[in-house]
């Protein structure tokens, strides 16, 4: 069921979300399949979109659905840095479209995440994705991309970006 991304300044995306547990197994289908239809109809209206956090359709929980060559689902996942190499770059979100911000973020991450068989799994990312995954994990943790801004000046509006 596609869902309604909730937007910039509700008071849910700025909460801390709690672990998936073993007993809600069976809803995570159902939030995967939401996170899924939300994603797809996202893309279809704007074009755009590659990952859809819990949280961002109204689910208090960690759990992260990417599509790009194929689906991914996170299940609990935490990311940590290999090194302290970082770089800045132009960010958007579907909580607040058509709105942009310089950040600056790892240029490598390794996830370690459930799957959605509940199997452990392990990633490293690079480049695009490892600011994907870090822009999506955030969102876990009650941080949106406007407040990891590098400057007070880094809120771009998207029909400005190529000026940028």
């Amino acid at each position: 069921m596609v869902r309604e991304i909730l937007k910039l300044g509700n008071p849910k995306l700025y909460e801390v979300c709690g672990e998936v547990t073993n007993e809600e197994r069976e809803m995570v289908k159902e939030w995967v399949k939401d996170l899924h239809d939300t994603l797809m109809d996202y893309r279809k209206t704007y074009g755009a979109g590659r990952a859809v956090a819990a949280p961002q359709i109204g689910v208090p929980k960690r759990l992260l659905y990417m599509y790009t060559d194929r689906p991914y689902v996170f299940i609990n996942p935490v990311l940590t840095f290999p090194d302290e190499e970082v770089y800045e770059l132009v960010d958007d979100c579907m909580s607040f479209p058509g709105l942009m911000v310089r950040v600056s973020r790892h240029r490598r991450a390794d996830i370690r995440y459930l799957d959605e068989n509940f199997e452990p799994r392990a990633m490293h990312l690079e480049g695009d994705l490892s600011e994907l995954l870090q822009h999506e994990y955030d969102h876990l943790d009650g941080i949106l991309a406007t407040m990891r801004a590098v400057d007070n000046k880094s809120l771009i509006l998207g029909q400005m970006k190529r000026d940028f």
